[in-house]
């Protein structure tokens, strides 16, 4: 299988970011794709696609897209390419975000837009349950089931398990596409396959990028930083259970997030994120406030 070897990764956040902020056309057709069934969106309008060197570097290590469309709902899209505890909390707390934005901006609830995130995760997310091994798409809404009521679809979650997508096959052509792009960048004899005209266009697109000294930098230090911040939390972790082994699990966790806090490079929110505590707990562990 021939591969090319030098091309950036699509799943890096940083190329994932730069690519569709930058070919808004590819993130609609990315978008239609994903949520197929729906009335297609034909524009996007992006919610700060600015790259300064501060957010590349920053601690917390998102880079998101986020957007709205010509009917005025907002959307959260993101690549995932490692699965961390309480990943589920964490989507829906930014979907929140995204919502209660428009009230901050001076809207009432009766204009506030409905709110989708898009996730694409390069990990098997379910995997537990009977059957979930036979589906990698997954769209989550406030909808009653048993009694077939919604609440008007105010905040929507569209999940794409990218490798069990790719093993099982079978989905519509433009997303199978789409899929195979990310799991298949570096194999020409896929790729040339691929008559979906936006692929070849963000095929191009990741040539010319991985071509550009400057973008290769951005894209491997955020490779390093993800790998260093794993290596961190990891042995944060080690320490924390070591620690915490004999005392409890809310021990435990406080001492996985006291490791955090003395290695001095992580943020409030990934700690607690991490940790499995609330942020104002690890505010009170900074300060030496918590009793633990």
């Amino acid at each position: 299988m021939a591969k090319t070897n030098d091309l950036l990764d699509p799943k890096n956040d940083y190329v994932f970011f730069r690519l569709f902020s930058e070919e808004p056309e590819l993130l609609i057709d990315l978008i239609n794709a994903v949520r197929a069934d729906q009335p297609p969106i034909t524009e996007i309008t992006l919610l700060d696609a600015r790259l300064t060197p501060e957010r590349i570097q920053g601690k917390r290590l998102v880079l998101d897209l986020r957007g709205i469309d010509e009917q005025g709902r907002r959307y959260n899209i993101e690549i995932q390419v490692r699965r961390f505890p309480f990943w589920a909390s964490r989507a829906m707390m930014y979907l929140a975000r995204l919502y209660s934005e428009q009230l901050d901006a001076g809207n009432d609830y009766q204009e506030a837009q409905p709110v989708i995130g898009i996730h694409l995760l390069d990990f098997d997310l379910f995997k537990e349950e009977p059957g979930d091994q036979d589906n990698a798409l997954w769209r989550f809404d406030t909808y009653d089931h048993q009694h077939s009521r919604s609440l008007g679809h105010i905040m929507e979650l569209n999940i794409v398990e990218l490798r069990k997508a790719d093993r099982l096959g079978q989905l519509p052509e433009r997303l199978s596409a789409w899929i195979a792009y990310f799991e298949h960048w570096n194999e020409d004899d896929v790729m040339n396959n691929l008559a979906h005209p936006p692929i070849q266009k963000a095929r191009a697109k990741l040539r010319a990028m991985s071509a550009d000294e400057q973008e290769r930098y951005w894209a491997e230090s955020r490779a390093r930083a993800l790998s260093d911040e794993v290596t961190m939390l990891n042995a944060a972790r080690r320490e924390g259970r070591e620690e915490g082994r004999e005392e409890g699990d809310k021990h435990a966790r406080h001492q996985t997030a006291l490791a955090m806090l003395q290695g001095g490079q992580l943020d409030v929110a990934t700690i607690a994120r991490y940790a499995g505590i609330s942020e104002s707990e690890v505010e009170e562990l900074a300060d030496g406030r918590a009793k633990h």
